[in-house]
């Protein structure tokens, strides 16, 4: 609700309290149709000052929650953790979990687990080794990859071979890297 629409609603609600006060016994009937028409006008600035659904509990804290006609206030989600407590007061604390997981057919993975050992072939770029085709998981026929891409036609400078397992390792270099600057006129 902004400023303009508190205002209005507390001038009509104001005005309407006053109709109420003059009310009497012998109240002509015009002065009845102001005091509707003042009551309708009233009623129009709250329902656009209403920007939300009305409550479905009396719960300050999940006032639009799932609704339950046993709770005192109404909120199933208070009621269901009030009826926890309460259990838990009478059978005791829940019980933990235990450290064995249940059985799962994929099995279960270690905290750390173990790594796959990958023969990564590398060549150089110029300025750094890059990947250069996937990383196979036998030694051998990464060998052979890398044989075939020294003789294709574009062949790079300098290849490699590198052993991953639980740290990487050069196994062999074919070739010499050397650093080749980017810049055509080597940075002048």
């Amino acid at each position: 609700m902004n400023h303009a629409q508190l205002t209005a609603l507390g001038r009509a609600l104001r005005l309407l309290g006053e109709h109420g006060e003059a009310l009497t016994g012998d109240t002509p009937d015009a002065r009845l149709h102001e005091v509707k028409a003042d009551l309708k006008r009233a009623l129009d600035l709250l329902e656009d000052s209403v920007s939300s659904a009305a409550p479905t509990t009396r719960c300050h804290e999940h006032p639009n929650g799932p609704v339950d006609e046993n709770a005192h206030d109404l909120c199933l989600l208070c009621e269901t953790r009030r009826r926890a407590a309460r259990r838990s007061e009478i059978n005791g604390p829940a019980p933990a979990y235990s450290a064995d997981p249940t059985p799962s057919r994929y099995g279960v993975r270690e905290d750390r687990p173990q790594p796959q050992q990958r023969w990564l072939p590398e060549l150089w770029n110029g300025q750094v080794w890059q990947l250069c085709g996937t990383p196979r998981r036998d030694r051998r026929e990464a060998e052979l990859y890398l044989a075939a891409q020294r003789r294709g036609p574009h062949a790079a400078m300098a290849y490699r071979l590198v052993h991953e397992f639980t740290d990487y390792e050069v196994v062999r270099v074919w070739g010499t890297p050397v650093r080749v600057d980017i810049e055509p006129m080597g940075s002048i």
